[in-house]
């Protein structure tokens, strides 16, 4: 049995795809990740809160504590355990922030408060995972098919020939316009079977786009969560963005409660919104599509 054809350092080709796999699964995954993190902007956050850290835990653990530690004389966002008795809205009584350094802070709700991020104290991380499996299966799919069209056939070659047609075969893999052989090659010795795989990566790519649109949707974040082909009506981009918004508003108001109670129990000023340039581009696109929607209405 010959040895498989490798590339990329001695990599096999299981490997290689193996790879792509994964690149393609943490490209998805850093995307949509660095969205769901940046939608927010604080205000007047104390100069010892990191906002991208009081973020990241909200985002990988649904919550996080916002408190003051007296000892260091500091204020601080961090991830924590909860546990203890409830109140009586279910709100944790004792709360432990902690860091990866191994400092941490014993408190209740005397001293800080949990930033929730939504209604139902979900994990964003696991929705975020949801989509990313599904958008890098789908984007392997379609590699694999497209690349399906450049070589859909199956070779068969004597042994003793193999490898000359194993370089024949990179070369052409490869784009190579020119492709050279030992002149005592048999080409009576290969035998071509085609597969004809079909090409559907256009409608795999119509999927991909629709999860795609629906992360931006659960994000929050403007689409026109709409694929097919024909004009939208401006009742079909009214709906999309309602529920585009509708998305916001319990992270959000989560997120605004928290500051509130912050703002009481320490007397500062915090505020949270969606940041300015998304609000920018919300009404930029809606303004656009609504015109594009006349503007087809009218010709009609």
């Amino acid at each position: 049995m010959g040895k498989r054809r490798t590339m990329l350092g001695g990599m096999t080709d299981p490997a290689i795809s193996m790879l792509q796999n994964v690149r393609t699964f943490d490209y998805y995954f850093m995307r949509l990740s660095n969205i769901a993190m940046s939608i927010f902007e604080w205000k007047n956050l104390p100069d010892t809160v990191d906002q991208r850290w009081l973020e990241l835990s909200i985002y990988r653990h649904g919550m996080c504590l916002f408190f003051y530690d007296d000892v260091l004389d500091r204020y601080d966002a961090l991830p924590c355990m909860i546990g203890g008795t409830l109140d009586t809205h279910n709100i944790p009584k004792l709360r432990v922030a902690y860091a990866s350094n191994g400092y941490q802070f014993h408190a209740d709700e005397s001293n800080s408060v949990i930033i929730y991020h939504n209604y139902m104290h979900g994990i964003p991380l696991w929705a975020i995972e949801m989509f990313d499996t599904r958008l890098a299966d789908y984007q392997r799919t379609e590699d694999v098919n497209v690349r399906a069209q450049k070589t859909p056939i199956l070779i068969l070659a004597d042994d003793n020939e193999k490898a000359t047609w194993e370089n024949v075969m990179t070369s052409y893999m490869g784009n190579v316009p020119l492709m050279l052989a030992n002149k005592g090659l048999n080409p009576n010795s290969l035998t071509v079977f085609k597969t004809d795989a079909p090409f559907t990566a256009d409608q795999i790519e119509e999927l991909r786009v629709q999860v795609w649109n629906d992360a931006m949707s659960y994000l929050g974040v403007s689409n026109v969560n709409v694929t097919k082909k024909e004009r939208l009506i401006t009742d079909e981009v009214q709906r999309n963005m309602g529920g585009v918004l509708a998305s916001r508003n319990s992270p959000l108001e989560m997120r605004r409660q928290a500051c509130d109670q912050i703002n009481k129990l320490f007397g500062l000023n915090i505020e949270v919104d969606y940041r300015e340039d998304i609000l920018a581009y919300q009404s930029k696109i809606i303004g656009e599509t609504m015109e594009q929607v006349e503007e087809s209405e009218g010709n009609v």
